[in-house]
């Protein structure tokens, strides 16, 4: 006769044993009595609301606008006083260090020698300006 265990069927033992899970459970526990206090903030703070159907625009700059006439005379912002080139380079800067940046508009007379135009745009670029148009007319 064979030696039985407690088990005269011969079926396999189901139960399980429940010790080291309670013991698991009751670590985790602890660690989270622990912890759950350090989660809440201390200093309280009036968060704002995200809408996501309205898109923050920046308030849009007026363009600058630059007249050169054909003898060299140069004019900023339809102001009927003429402004010098060192005149104009400080305007550039203070132009270039706004945000956002202002466009700046060229319109040069056609009989305007290009050297004219060049030094605009490379006393524009030096500063720092980056959006430089020119106004043209359409047919003539």
């Amino acid at each position: 006769m064979a030696m039985s265990s407690g088990n005269e069927s011969g079926s396999p033992m189901s139960e399980i044993n429940v010790t080291p899970l309670v013991d698991v459970m009751l670590v985790l526990l602890i660690i989270f009595m622990i912890t759950a206090p350090l989660m809440s903030h201390r200093v309280t703070v009036k968060l704002p609301t995200a809408n996501p159907k309205t898109t923050d625009t920046p308030p849009p700059t007026p363009p600058r606008d630059l007249a050169i006439k054909d003898d060299g005379s140069m004019y900023l912002d339809d102001d009927q006083n003429p402004i010098t080139e060192a005149e104009l380079k400080a305007k550039f800067a203070v132009f270039a260090s706004m945000s956002p940046q202002p466009e700046l508009q060229i319109r040069a007379a056609k009989d305007t020698e290009f050297k004219m135009v060049r030094k605009v745009l490379g006393d524009a670029k030096d500063s720092g300006m980056v959006h430089v148009g020119f106004m043209t007319t359409g047919k003539e």
